[in-house]
């Protein structure tokens, strides 16, 4: 997503918040400063950013709880925007935090080493995704940053790119989290693979391929400021 994009975006939604409290009948001069000061006492209570990272981190740690503590459903496993072919068709199948691979309300009998390969894939799903939700945290965190940026901004008389400017840094952290997340997918793949060697019963589930990885790190690289 091009920042400039945002940027606009926030800049219109910013602009009416002004115009909104100047746009009531009666007012006097006076009466636009206070409403246009209330607006900003108001703005600025919502877009705090501990209120905002306060409300993502809940939510985060209760996802972060279920991926430990619930079955982990492998067929909502996805990486990348690539459709993943007869999945769909598939029964649905789940890796408990036990080990057990369970397809369609049946544990798969397993052996140690099975067991095994299906903890270590699960581990593997739990790792990227709790990274990826760290990631959609900051992300949250720079979207409110760059909103109350645009809205004080335009009351200030800022320019898009002076704001465009001011949050380079924050995106460009996230950016750099994003392509280490990439980085981690070849051991997700591998253990993937193995564990389709070893059991298969879940061969059908294994739909992470090479071109996943390799696109994952060209998506990121791609999105352009």
């Amino acid at each position: 997503m091009k920042r400039s994009a945002i940027t606009s975006g926030l800049l219109a939604l910013a602009l009416t918040l002004p115009l909104a409290a100047c746009g009531r009948s009666d007012h006097t001069d006076s009466d636009t400063t206070s409403g246009t000061a209330e607006v900003a006492k108001e703005v600025q209570q919502k877009t705090s950013p501990s209120f905002v990272a306060a409300e993502v981190q809940k939510g985060i740690d209760l996802a972060k709880q279920e991926l430990v503590t619930k079955d982990i459903d492998i067929g909502e496993v996805h990486v990348g925007h690539r459709d993943h072919d007869g999945r769909s068709d598939l029964p649905k199948a789940a890796i408990t935090p036990q080990g057990d691979l369970v397809i369609a309300g049946k544990t798969v009998p397993a052996t140690p080493e099975q067991h095994t390969l299906l903890l270590d894939y699960r581990q593997q799903i739990v790792g990227i995704a709790e990274a990826g939700m760290d990631i959609g945290a900051s992300g949250a965190a720079l979207g409110t940053q760059a909103a109350k940026e645009a809205i004080f901004g335009a009351l200030s008389g800022k320019s898009g790119d002076e704001i465009e400017a001011h949050i380079k840094p924050q995106a460009e952290r996230i950016k750099a989290d994003a392509l280490k997340l990439c980085a981690r997918l070849p051991d997700m793949l591998a253990s993937q693979q193995k564990l389709a060697s070893a059991m298969p019963e879940f061969r059908p589930y294994a739909t992470m391929t090479q071109k996943d990885v390799d696109d994952c790190g060209k998506d990121v690289e791609n999105d352009k400021d």
